[in-house]
């Protein structure tokens, strides 16, 4: 990242702490909370509850989707992911049978709005690959610019996707999850969101950069839509790949043990890029969730293990020093 870049990433992000009102982050930062309601084997409710983003309701177009404000230079925007994540919160409640009848109207409006949303715009990148596009830049640690897509918005879209499809029969919701699903078969060169390592194993990258970082939230997150693809249409490759996903994770999960906290992604830096707490407990709640998908162990086995550090203020207070330097030295 440049300095200029550097620095317009902390004025963004203290700006978005310090001014009042909601900006993007009071949108990403709800309580991680798995749903007990989703099943295992089946489409069904989503596997994480969303609540708080199906409310959300601080910045919404003329056609009720919500915007999410970047402050500064970016402004509100539409992000594919917010969109997608607002739409399954609003299934779930859809979905959930204490729902109010009216209510219920209003949650089926606000999930298929999403879902038609996430039709219109799904576009074709320089390869050909259709993909949900985030129209503006995004310091990382290189500067992503716009148009840029990421794996993550491919998965959760299609989880969307093929949900609005089995509740109401329409073909484009199907459609637009198969055009959307070829990115996950092709590589990151090839305008794809995979990427192989030197053990040609897939890993589903949610910013698409050289070298990649294998960002562990978004992977697991984007893993759920390939599942979800499974479920909805039987297709043996997206079988294939959430299977050769999986090893991957499994492989790999030491890597992103600290042993007092957990990383955030592998970002290949002298420090290592360590997890918030936020993103901590969305790593925890995850891998319960990976538990449940698969009926490994291990998943469940660094769940505890991860639940266990941040019970411990040291820990916590370690975790913290070491994100703050990440952030001081890289990006």
């Amino acid at each position: 990242m440049t300095i200029a870049g550097r620095l317009h990433y902390y004025h963004r992000i203290f700006s978005a702490y310090l001014t009042p009102g909601e900006s993007h982050l009071s949108f990403w930062h709800e309580t991680p909370l798995e749903n007990p309601r989703a099943s295992a084997d089946k489409l069904g409710q989503y596997y994480m509850c969303f609540p708080q983003k199906a409310q959300y309701s601080a910045y919404l177009d003329a056609d009720g989707i919500p915007l999410l404000n970047y402050r500064g230079r970016i402004g509100p925007q539409y992000n594919p992911i917010a969109i997608s994540q607002w739409g399954l919160g609003n299934y779930n409640l859809f979905r959930s049978e204490i729902a109010m009848e009216d209510r219920n109207h209003l949650y089926t409006q606000k999930f298929l709005a999403a879902s038609d949303w996430l039709c219109s715009n799904l576009k074709q990148n320089s390869n050909g690959v259709w993909v949900w596009n985030h129209n503006f830049d995004w310091e990382y640690r290189d500067t992503l610019k716009a148009p840029w897509y990421s794996g993550l918005a491919q998965g959760q879209a299609i989880s969307l996707l093929v949900r609005a499809h089995a509740e109401t029969g329409d073909s484009k919701y199907i459609e637009a999850s198969d055009l959307a699903f070829e990115s996950f078969l092709k590589s990151v060169d090839e305008g794809g969101v995979i990427f192989l390592d030197e053990q040609n194993r897939p890993w589903i990258e949610e910013y698409i950069v050289r070298p990649p970082t294998h960002i562990l939230n978004g992977f697991i997150w984007a893993l759920w839509g390939v599942r979800d693809c499974y479920l909805a249409t039987k297709r043996q490759d997206a079988q294939n790949l959430f299977e050769q996903c999986v090893q991957t994770l499994r492989d790999n999960l030491q890597r992103y043990d600290l042993g007092f906290w957990s990383l955030y992604e592998q970002s290949g830096t002298i420090l290592p890029m360590v997890a918030s707490p936020f993103y901590h407990q969305l790593h925890i709640v995850q891998l319960r969730i990976m538990h449940r998908l698969t009926g490994d162990e291990v998943f469940a086995e660094y769940a505890d293990r991860w639940q266990r550090y941040t019970l411990s203020w040291p820990n916590r207070l370690r975790a913290l020093c070491y994100k703050s330097l990440f952030k001081l030295c890289h990006y």
